[in-house]
């Protein structure tokens, strides 16, 4: 990734937390308590640091800041060499990973190969989720929040780890990119209710507590998003509409190489928001289509977007569409997974505006759709060598009798 920003960009983010970076290595070769402070620190005034903050045009924006915290507190471990500060953000989101492989693995362990391919190995998640960048930083604490909510929330085990390694997700998602803290909260509420609705044995009981447990959920995650974001200047729910209409023309009027694309009109109102949502979920997951790609990146971006569109009119034809949605409302991480993926879907489409944002905006949530997909799949399988088995038994029965 950073031989493509450097030789292909010629220039970027990567770049930038790098040239962030030697300036707080630099405070460290002349005092190590500079270098400490200069990591500790977040946008505040300091005269014994003045000289070195005065050059970082990042020192006041927090969340780009963080990273730079971050790539420091590495780059003091390895002289501050770039290619080694990459490695371990790439060791950092992978610990991510394999916390949310391992999460998918214990609820459905009998699709573990399709859920690594989910997880580990789409092309645009593994490239843009593991250099130095904030992608790889959220990517990773994504992985252990999800992690921490199903051990703590559904599971019970492994509290300490998922209760400390949860805490340093939220924490990181919070510092860099809280949107997707935001998207994920809701619906996984609602999983935690549902999946313990279904564990009351009786019937009765489950439907009647059913709606209740969908109500407390959704409330649940309103409030935690409103309280998480209130007086954010850029993620105050209340602003929400309007901050997205800001971001959607900014990076269209930047785009270059004709890579922007237009979802219809948006004033920034949440009913204009809704009226855009489907044809942003469609941008964020199927886009862009092959005759859109405009650069070389763009093409293999295409050529995976067109994968997940095989994958999906696959799996709706195969299964039957009335019983595929039929499967979704009926198991619980499916549901959480389509309904994070849509939330997350229609912020990035309709906030990006040309797909060279799009392909990084949209990676976490690529491995929760990918994964639901195949988790689908082999529950119809199931399903259906089930229906097979029953339809045996039941003809042998009646060749029996007939006996």
């Amino acid at each position: 990734m950073g031989i493509v920003y450097q030789f292909y960009y010629g220039g970027g983010d990567t770049y930038n937390y790098y040239a962030h970076t030697k300036i707080v290595y630099q405070a460290f070769s002349d005092s190590p308590m500079l270098g400490l402070k200069l990591v500790m620190a977040n946008g505040e005034f300091d005269a014994a640091t003045i000289k070195y903050t005065s050059q970082m045009y990042w020192y006041k924006a927090s969340t780009e800041y963080f990273v730079v915290r971050v790539a420091s507190l590495c780059g003091f471990l390895c002289f501050n060499t770039y290619s080694v500060i990459a490695l371990m953000f790439a060791l950092l989101s992978f610990s991510g990973m394999w916390a949310m492989f391992i999460t998918f693995v214990r609820i459905a362990p009998i699709a573990y190969k399709k859920l690594a391919f989910s997880v580990f190995f789409l092309p645009s998640v593994f490239f843009w989720g593991s250099g130095l960048m904030k992608d790889s930083l959220c990517i990773g604490a994504l992985g252990w929040v999800f992690y921490a909510f199903y051990h703590l929330t559904i599971e019970k085990r492994n509290l300490t780890i998922a209760a400390a390694m949860g805490a340093l997700g939220v924490y990181v998602l919070v510092s860099t990119k809280v949107y997707i803290l935001l998207s994920f909260m809701p619906p996984a509420l609602l999983w935690t209710f549902n999946e313990n609705n279904q564990r009351i044995r009786s019937a009765a009981l489950r439907a009647l507590l059913k709606p209740v447990f969908l109500v407390l959920g959704l409330a649940a995650g309103y409030l935690g998003a409103t309280n998480l974001t209130a007086g954010d200047e850029k993620y105050d729910v209340e602003k929400i509409g309007e901050r997205t209409k800001v971001n959607q023309q900014y990076l269209t009027s930047g785009t270059e190489n004709g890579s922007s694309y237009n979802i219809g009109s948006f004033d920034g109102s949440l009913s204009a928001l809704a009226t855009v949502a489907p044809q942003a979920v469609v941008v964020s997951l199927f886009r862009p289509f092959p005759w859109e790609a405009r650069s070389a990146i763009m093409i293999l971006s295409a050529l995976e977007s067109m994968l997940m569109l095989y994958l999906t009119v696959s799996l709706f034809y195969k299964t039957g569409v009335l019983k595929t949605f039929r499967l979704i409302i009926s198991k619980p991480i499916l549901t959480f997974c389509f309904i994070f993926v849509i939330i997350f879907a229609i912020g990035v489409g309709t906030n990006s505006g040309n797909f060279g944002t799009l392909v990084r905006y949209k990676i976490p949530l690529m491995p929760f759709y990918l994964a639901a997909l195949y988790i689908m799949q082999f529950q119809a399988n199931s399903a259906k060598k089930l229906g097979r088995f029953a339809s045996t038994e039941k003809r042998a029965s009646m060749v029996a009798r007939a006996a």
